[in-house]
């Protein structure tokens, strides 16, 4: 599959989920929104997109005990709050809207959070559904780093970049068979052949 030479559309997550995503032990986010008004709304408008990582949010206790000790890790690498690294390029091939508790509890295995914390997330405006984005992940083979600008800040899920930032050569996070596996397992538990974007 090709991939495009730059990309100017960059996704927040947090660091410690991007290094997930990134290593292939993860291939799906869990997502409600920004806080701010004309973010409340989750919506997958951009399908492929840069990985923002994030650290202010992120939570040891707010992890399963088999991720214990990686909050401090990215801290380790953060970079400077006046740069951010960019290391890994995304595209959604799946997206699912879940209304429920059961249906959380059924990809439970496939994240890195809690089951309490993903449950705050599905309440948490309980008339919104949460939307669960499985992601194909590259990885940059040269990082790209860049200054972090005003507009870039606040809680917000999307971030326009102003600029193309160069993708370079990159490395699938999973093979094409070991993704669509994953996938498939996910697609099963959420009783869906498939929701592609």
């Amino acid at each position: 599959m090709l991939l495009p030479s730059t990309s100017a559309m960059a996704l927040k997550e947090w660091a410690v989920a991007v290094r997930a995503l990134g290593s292939g032990q993860q291939i799906l986010i869990l997502r409600k929104g920004g806080i701010h008004r004309e973010d409340k709304d989750f919506r997958i408008v951009h399908p492929e997109f840069l990985l923002y990582p994030t650290y202010e949010h992120q939570k040891p206790e707010l992890l399963k005990p088999s991720h214990d000790g990686e909050v401090e890790q990215t801290l380790q690498g953060a970079k400077t709050p006046d740069s951010v690294t960019f290391t890994h390029w995304c595209r959604v091939t799946d997206k699912f809207e879940v209304q429920g508790v059961s249906e959380l509890e059924s990809i439970s295995e496939f994240h890195m959070w809690t089951d309490d914390y993903a449950e705050k997330r599905l309440y948490w405006r309980p008339k919104q559904p949460l939307t669960v984005a499985l992601l194909r992940v590259y990885q940059l083979q040269r990082p790209q780093t860049v200054p972090v600008l005003d507009e870039y800040s606040g809680c917000k899920s999307w971030v326009e970049l102003g600029q193309d930032v160069p993708l370079g050569h990159t490395a699938s996070a999973l093979s094409d068979s070991e993704y669509e596996d994953r996938a498939d397992e996910i697609r099963g538990a959420l009783g869906a052949e498939t929701a592609t974007v």
